[in-house]
Protein backbone atom coordinates (compact mmCIF):
# COMPACT_ATOMS: atom_id res chain seq x y z
CA UNK A 1 0.00 0.00 0.00
CA UNK A 2 2.84 2.31 0.36
CA UNK A 3 5.05 1.99 -2.38
CA UNK A 4 3.01 4.75 -4.49
CA UNK A 5 2.85 6.67 -1.65
CA UNK A 6 6.53 6.64 -0.75
CA UNK A 7 7.30 7.04 -4.55
CA UNK A 8 4.89 10.56 -4.55
CA UNK A 9 6.05 11.69 -1.35
CA UNK A 10 8.98 10.22 0.52
CA UNK A 11 10.01 8.18 2.53
CA UNK A 12 10.13 10.33 5.70
CA UNK A 13 6.73 11.86 4.61
CA UNK A 14 5.01 8.69 4.73
CA UNK A 15 6.47 7.93 8.73
CA UNK A 16 4.94 11.41 9.25
CA UNK A 17 1.64 10.85 8.07
CA UNK A 18 1.56 6.98 9.90
CA UNK A 19 2.75 8.87 12.90
CA UNK A 20 -0.03 11.16 13.50
CA UNK A 21 -3.58 11.09 14.86
CA UNK A 22 -7.06 12.44 13.68
CA UNK A 23 -10.27 12.77 14.67
CA UNK A 24 -13.14 13.21 12.36
CA UNK A 25 -16.82 14.35 13.52
CA UNK A 26 -19.64 13.74 11.37
CA UNK A 27 -19.19 10.74 8.76
CA UNK A 28 -21.72 11.50 5.79
CA UNK A 29 -21.08 13.10 2.35
CA UNK A 30 -18.08 14.87 3.66
CA UNK A 31 -16.42 13.00 6.09
CA UNK A 32 -17.27 9.67 4.81
CA UNK A 33 -15.13 10.82 1.72
CA UNK A 34 -12.24 12.27 4.42
CA UNK A 35 -12.25 9.10 6.29
CA UNK A 36 -11.41 7.28 3.37
CA UNK A 37 -9.07 9.39 2.02
CA UNK A 38 -7.07 9.71 5.11
CA UNK A 39 -6.61 5.73 5.33
CA UNK A 40 -5.91 5.62 1.77
CA UNK A 41 -3.43 8.25 2.00
CA UNK A 42 -1.68 6.14 5.16
CA UNK A 43 -3.29 7.60 8.04
CA UNK A 44 -3.05 4.93 10.71
CA UNK A 45 -4.56 6.40 13.87
CA UNK A 46 -7.93 7.28 13.36
CA UNK A 47 -11.21 8.13 15.60
CA UNK A 48 -14.24 9.09 14.46
CA UNK A 49 -17.32 10.12 15.82
CA UNK A 50 -21.54 9.94 14.33
CA UNK A 51 -24.39 9.38 16.01
CA UNK A 52 -26.35 8.64 12.61
CA UNK A 53 -27.38 5.49 11.10
CA UNK A 54 -27.39 5.23 7.09
CA UNK A 55 -30.45 5.91 5.38
CA UNK A 56 -31.74 5.67 1.65
CA UNK A 57 -31.27 9.15 1.02
CA UNK A 58 -27.87 8.88 1.72
CA UNK A 59 -27.29 6.75 -1.34
CA UNK A 60 -26.66 9.38 -3.73
CA UNK A 61 -24.29 11.00 -2.44
CA UNK A 62 -22.37 8.93 1.06
CA UNK A 63 -19.42 7.08 -0.10
CA UNK A 64 -19.76 4.99 3.08
CA UNK A 65 -23.71 4.02 2.17
CA UNK A 66 -24.84 0.80 0.30
CA UNK A 67 -27.91 -0.93 -0.18
CA UNK A 68 -26.61 -3.38 2.42
CA UNK A 69 -25.25 -0.74 5.25
CA UNK A 70 -28.66 1.02 4.98
CA UNK A 71 -29.92 1.16 8.88
CA UNK A 72 -26.38 0.48 10.44
CA UNK A 73 -24.48 2.70 12.21
CA UNK A 74 -22.41 5.13 10.18
CA UNK A 75 -19.72 4.72 12.80
CA UNK A 76 -19.92 0.79 12.40
CA UNK A 77 -20.11 0.55 8.60
CA UNK A 78 -16.94 3.32 8.44
CA UNK A 79 -14.80 1.05 10.65
CA UNK A 80 -15.48 -2.27 8.81
CA UNK A 81 -14.81 -0.17 5.71
CA UNK A 82 -11.38 1.69 6.67
CA UNK A 83 -10.38 -1.95 8.22
CA UNK A 84 -11.34 -3.52 4.91
CA UNK A 85 -9.03 -1.30 2.88
CA UNK A 86 -5.75 -1.90 5.96
CA UNK A 87 -6.97 -3.76 8.77
CA UNK A 88 -3.78 -2.42 10.64
CA UNK A 89 -4.77 0.85 11.27
CA UNK A 90 -5.86 1.94 15.00
CA UNK A 91 -9.22 2.96 14.98
CA UNK A 92 -11.73 4.27 17.10
CA UNK A 93 -14.80 4.96 17.48
CA UNK A 94 -17.39 6.82 19.11
CA UNK A 95 -21.33 6.19 18.35
CA UNK A 96 -22.78 9.36 19.96
CA UNK A 97 -24.03 13.20 19.24
CA UNK A 98 -20.87 15.45 20.38
CA UNK A 99 -21.94 17.83 22.48
CA UNK A 100 -21.44 19.84 25.87
CA UNK A 101 -21.51 17.40 27.89
CA UNK A 102 -19.90 14.35 26.48
CA UNK A 103 -16.59 16.24 24.73
CA UNK A 104 -14.20 15.07 27.55
CA UNK A 105 -14.62 11.74 25.47
CA UNK A 106 -12.31 13.69 23.20
CA UNK A 107 -8.07 13.04 23.32
CA UNK A 108 -5.04 14.90 22.64
CA UNK A 109 -5.10 14.54 18.60
CA UNK A 110 -2.65 16.06 15.73
CA UNK A 111 -5.62 17.03 13.99
CA UNK A 112 -9.54 17.63 13.89
CA UNK A 113 -11.49 17.53 10.89
CA UNK A 114 -15.05 19.06 11.53
CA UNK A 115 -17.30 17.43 9.05
CA UNK A 116 -20.34 17.84 10.92
CA UNK A 117 -23.71 19.59 10.47
CA UNK A 118 -24.29 21.05 13.57
CA UNK A 119 -23.42 24.40 14.76
CA UNK A 120 -23.31 24.21 18.49
CA UNK A 121 -20.81 20.93 17.82
CA UNK A 122 -18.92 22.73 15.76
CA UNK A 123 -17.99 25.65 17.65
CA UNK A 124 -17.36 22.77 20.61
CA UNK A 125 -14.56 21.84 18.52
CA UNK A 126 -12.81 24.88 17.21
CA UNK A 127 -12.82 25.92 21.25
CA UNK A 128 -11.51 22.28 21.98
CA UNK A 129 -8.75 22.94 19.03
CA UNK A 130 -7.96 25.98 20.13
CA UNK A 131 -7.48 25.48 23.93
CA UNK A 132 -5.65 22.21 23.49
CA UNK A 133 -3.62 23.48 20.39
CA UNK A 134 -5.02 20.88 18.12
CA UNK A 135 -4.79 22.57 14.26
CA UNK A 136 -8.43 22.05 12.93
CA UNK A 137 -9.86 22.29 9.85
CA UNK A 138 -13.87 22.49 9.53
CA UNK A 139 -16.06 22.04 6.68
CA UNK A 140 -18.80 24.53 6.16
CA UNK A 141 -22.43 23.94 3.96
CA UNK A 142 -22.03 21.97 1.21
CA UNK A 143 -26.27 21.23 0.49
CA UNK A 144 -27.67 23.16 -2.17
CA UNK A 145 -24.75 23.52 -4.17
CA UNK A 146 -23.54 21.28 -7.71
CA UNK A 147 -20.06 22.68 -8.13
CA UNK A 148 -17.12 21.19 -6.94
CA UNK A 149 -14.94 23.69 -8.60
CA UNK A 150 -16.15 26.40 -6.97
CA UNK A 151 -14.96 24.93 -3.18
CA UNK A 152 -11.68 26.52 -1.50
CA UNK A 153 -9.68 26.22 1.53
CA UNK A 154 -9.23 29.59 2.92
CA UNK A 155 -9.69 30.93 6.51
CA UNK A 156 -13.55 31.52 8.21
CA UNK A 157 -13.25 35.53 7.98
CA UNK A 158 -12.76 35.16 4.36
CA UNK A 159 -15.55 33.30 3.09
CA UNK A 160 -18.69 34.63 1.66
CA UNK A 161 -22.10 33.53 -0.06
CA UNK A 162 -22.51 30.70 3.04
CA UNK A 163 -25.16 30.99 5.46
CA UNK A 164 -23.65 28.10 7.57
CA UNK A 165 -20.18 30.07 7.61
CA UNK A 166 -21.65 33.50 8.43
CA UNK A 167 -23.73 32.02 11.34
CA UNK A 168 -20.21 30.50 12.37
CA UNK A 169 -18.62 33.98 11.98
CA UNK A 170 -20.70 35.97 13.93
CA UNK A 171 -21.37 33.26 16.88
CA UNK A 172 -16.95 33.14 17.10
CA UNK A 173 -17.24 36.74 17.18
CA UNK A 174 -20.13 37.29 19.94
CA UNK A 175 -17.42 34.98 22.51
CA UNK A 176 -14.70 36.72 21.64
CA UNK A 177 -12.71 33.55 19.63
CA UNK A 178 -10.84 33.71 16.37
CA UNK A 179 -12.54 33.23 13.22
CA UNK A 180 -8.97 32.73 11.86
CA UNK A 181 -10.16 29.23 11.30
CA UNK A 182 -9.15 26.95 8.10
CA UNK A 183 -12.18 25.71 6.12
CA UNK A 184 -13.37 24.74 3.11
CA UNK A 185 -16.35 26.37 1.86
CA UNK A 186 -18.39 27.30 -1.52
CA UNK A 187 -18.03 30.37 -2.95
CA UNK A 188 -21.07 29.01 -5.22
CA UNK A 189 -24.66 30.90 -4.48
CA UNK A 190 -26.92 28.50 -3.01
CA UNK A 191 -28.88 27.25 -5.71
CA UNK A 192 -32.11 27.41 -3.74
CA UNK A 193 -33.47 28.39 -0.39
CA UNK A 194 -35.81 25.14 0.62
CA UNK A 195 -35.98 24.28 3.99
CA UNK A 196 -35.13 20.60 2.99
CA UNK A 197 -31.02 20.14 2.04
CA UNK A 198 -30.69 19.06 -1.53
CA UNK A 199 -27.50 17.41 -3.00
CA UNK A 200 -25.62 15.74 -4.87
CA UNK A 201 -22.11 13.67 -4.30
CA UNK A 202 -19.98 16.40 -6.26
CA UNK A 203 -19.78 18.84 -3.79
CA UNK A 204 -19.58 17.38 -0.50
CA UNK A 205 -17.08 14.09 -1.17
CA UNK A 206 -14.72 16.93 -3.15
CA UNK A 207 -14.95 18.68 -0.17
CA UNK A 208 -13.98 15.33 1.82
CA UNK A 209 -11.05 15.19 -0.41
CA UNK A 210 -10.20 18.86 0.27
CA UNK A 211 -10.02 18.26 3.96
CA UNK A 212 -7.96 15.05 3.55
CA UNK A 213 -5.64 17.05 1.49
CA UNK A 214 -4.94 19.83 3.90
CA UNK A 215 -4.58 17.65 6.41
CA UNK A 216 -1.67 15.72 4.67
CA UNK A 217 -0.27 18.25 2.61
CA UNK A 218 0.45 20.19 6.31
CA UNK A 219 2.45 16.89 6.57
CA UNK A 220 4.55 16.74 3.85
CA UNK A 221 5.59 20.66 3.46
CA UNK A 222 7.30 20.85 6.58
Amino acid sequence: MDERIIALIGEEANLKIKSISVLIVGLGGVGGMAAEALVRSGIQNLTIIDKDKFEISNLNRQIMATNDTIKEYKTDSTLKRLKSINPNINITSHNIFLNAENINILKEYDYIIDACDTITTKILLIKYALKHQIKIISCMGTGKHLNPEELCITSLNKTYNCPLAKKMRNLLKKEGITTNIPVVFSKEIPLNKDEKISSMIFVPATAGLMLAYYVINDLIKK
